[in-house]
Order: structure tokens, then sequence, then C-alpha cells
């Protein structure tokens, strides 16, 4: 049977990705999908999870809007990497999919509590609604199968020089679902840095010649040009790696370790501290840290070919 997963998401250049590898791949079932203000504020991240749920076809998923802020400090936005819409790049698409009137909270809460020990959460995002689904309703840490995030690092940040984006956008937020107690896999930046977008990659789905091929390479175009201009580097595909781990947990190595994020420090406010060695405490996160990055390609390939196929005979 496919695993049940809700990603939770704010599209976000490499979330569209992320939403159209676990569309078209066999092995899981998207549930629900699930928006909050990070990439971009939250009407507009929620617009783009709709057009992204649109191109995949997918129209028996509910598409709900979260937390328009984080829970505490100040909101920031990345639109430097992903644009003034949150993705932009690719031409408009209309959406046919409609925002479900759930709050993400509630809906999160909802579809855990109906499919017990059967949820993957994947955060690809600021963690303020797994947060806040955790304060609201705190049984959900037992009845979720596994929480797989795209967040943190343990040697750097980009963001700031000690923290990643989605923890340093609610670092309280993070801390409250790294202490849950649920089984936990890290995905941070010292396992995405290995899913570059290389010109390889863009031409082998370029050559895929469809609609959907033609949105990812315009979409990793404009996101290799803004994070070129802005870090001087290559674009990482980091979201898509969350979805790749929960569709596949072979696709990388892991490591337990102990993972705390610092609430307090001037300097490295939002970092994930990172303790292999056990001496801060138990191990609470399994943290990836190899990725067997054309397994994850050859993934992405497969379900583009597989969304356009879909698509192609739901249209003719």
């Amino acid at each position: 049977m496919p695993k049940k997963i809700i990603i939770d998401c704010d599209p976000g250049l490499d979330d569209a990705i992320a939403i159209l590898l676990a569309a078209g791949n066999p092995d899981v079932e998207i549930v629900a999908i699930t928006t909050v203000a990070g990439n971009q504020t939250i009407d507009k991240v929620t617009l783009n999870a709709r057009q992204v749920c649109t191109l995949a076809g997918l129209r028996g998923v509910p598409v709900a809007a979260g937390a328009g802020g984080p829970l505490v400090r100040d909101q920031t936005l990345a639109a430097e990497i992903h644009g003034d819409t949150g993705m932009d790049g690719p031409a408009f698409i209309p959406p046919a999919v409609e925002t479900d009137p759930r709050h993400a909270v509630d809906l999160i809460i909802e579809t855990v509590l109906a499919h017990p020990g059967e949820i993957t959460l994947v955060p690809t995002a600021p963690l303020t609604n797994i947060a806040l689904a955790l304060r609201r309703e705190p049984r959900i840490a037992a009845l979720v199968k596994e929480v797989v995030l795209m967040g943190g690092s343990y040697t750097r940040g980009n963001i700031t020089p000690a923290a990643e984006f989605n923890i340093h956008a609610d670092p309280e937020a993070a801390a409250i679902v790294f202490s849950a107690g649920w089984p936990l896999t890290m995905v941070g930046l010292d396992l995405t840095a290995q899913a570059a977008a290389t010109p390889e990659l863009l031409s082998r789905i370029g050559a895929l010649g469809t609609p959907v091929s033609r949105f990812v390479v315009d979409l990793l175009d404009h996101y290799n040009a803004n994070v070129g201009k802005v870090h001087g580097a290559m674009a990482t595909i980091h979201d898509a790696c969350a979805v790749g781990r929960a569709i596949d947990p072979s696709l990388m190595e892991v490591t337990p370790a102990h993972v705390e994020v610092e609430l307090r420090g001037t300097a490295t406010y939002g970092m994930t501290v990172t303790d292999f060695r056990g001496r801060s405490g138990p191990a609470n996160t399994s943290v990836a840290t190899k990725l067997h990055t054309e397994r994850l390609w050859d993934l992405l390939i497969g379900s583009l070919e597989t969304i356009a196929a879909t698509t192609a005979r739901t249209s003719s």
C-alpha cells in the first residue's frame, strides 16, 4: 500500500518540485497539502500550491492554508530567491483546485486522528503549522508514523552563518517539533547540498518535452539564476530530498543524534545544534548525511513522466 503523506509547504520553487515528485510516485499517496507562510506570504504560497496541484492533476487532495506568520518572531520571507510571487519563472497556471475551507492545523489533526499510525508528515517549510497542531492536539505525536522535514543543518546555515531558513523563520515552532518525541528525520543543508540543479539534470528533464517538464525547467532556470545572484552558487532542490526520503528511506544515509534548536543566542538563533556523541541527551533525530543523488533524480524523472501520461489521458 502507498504511504500516506501530508506535505506541509510554502511553494516556493523547490516545494513545487517536491509536490510533483510525490504526485507522480506510486509508492506514496498525498492525502493533504497544507501551506504556511515562509518563502512568501500565506496567500501567495497557497495560490502556488493550487497551481502545482492543477498541473499535476491532483483533484481530490485537499489544499488548506495555515499560519500566516511565526509563533513569536517577526516574519521573514525569501523573495530574493523565490520571487515576488513565490514561484517566479514558469507561466501562471489558472488553478482548477480550490482551497479547502479548513485551517491547515485542523486538517493535519483530523487526518492524523483518522489514520492512526499511517501518516508521514513531510514539512518543507517553517514548522509553524506542525507546532500549532502539536499544541492543539498533543496526541498526534504518538499517532504520526514519522516526520521527515527539510530544515536545519549540522554544519552551517544559509540565512545566517548558523541557521537554515526554515528553522530560522520560526525557531520556537521548530523547538516544539524537535522535542515532541516522535520519529523524526532532519533532511538539512548538509544533505540537500548534494542535490544540485545541474545542467545535466535540466537537460534530462527538458528532454521529456511535456508541459510539466517545461514548467520544471522554467522554474529551475529561474531558481538557479536567483541563487547565483544571492549566493554565487548553483541552486539545490532541497525539498524534493525530504519527499524522496519519505518515498524510499534507502535514498539517503542517516545518523542518530540529539538535536536542539537554539533560541537565545544572538549569532546562533535558529541553529540546529546537533550532538552525534550523545552528551546532550538521547538521540531524538535521524540526521540525513549522504544522498544517493542519481536515484533521487531517477525518481523525479519517473514522476514527471507519470504525471504527463496521466494528464494526457484525462484530457483526451
